[in-house]
């Protein structure tokens, strides 16, 4: 059984705050205002992993009202993401996402985001694809008032 889900994920950026994209720390002067570490793309993997697997959202098994994921690393709810889906018999086919974030570039990470998601989900990196765009300084990505990310999961039983 092969079955695809999509996620999205958006956060405010604000000022001396650590950018988190992909499990690595992008260098800023913003960073995304959230609960965990605000790591967009990987919030909008873990949606579509869940979605595909008709697992509900990250919001279900991760709630920001909960003090335990409070600044979590994102890496950590990628995991166990990961995990939820191996319990269900589901191995990941592969992901692609988009990252929609005005400044800073980010392409020069793309490789090193590929690399380390690789890693925490178990698959090669060239199952991963990371794409990277502006809003051309249109809406709230533009005006450099948050960053969002789309991913699609392929997964398979």
């Amino acid at each position: 059984m092969i079955r695809i889900g999509n996620g999205y994920d958006v956060h405010k950026l604000g000022d001396g705050i650590d950018l988190w994209i992909g499990g690595i720390k992008i260098d800023s002067n913003k960073g995304a205002i959230a609960h965990s570490d605000g790591d967009a793309l990987i919030h909008a993997i873990c949606d579509a992993l869940l979605g595909a697997a008709a697992l509900k959202d990250i919001g279900n098994h991760f709630p920001d009202s909960e003090i335990q994921y409070k600044n979590i690393d994102s890496k950590i709810l990628l995991r166990k993401t990961v995990d939820l889906l191996a319990e269900k018999g589901y191995l990941i086919v592969n992901i692609d996402s988009v990252v929609c974030l005005q400044q800073p570039k980010i392409n020069t990470y793309t490789d090193e985001m590929q690399k380390c998601l690789a890693k925490i989900m178990n698959i090669d990196t060239d199952r991963i694809s990371i794409k990277a765009t502006t809003a051309e300084k249109l809406g709230f990505i533009g005006r450099e008032e948050g960053i969002a990310a789309y991913a699609v999961a392929l997964i398979e039983k």
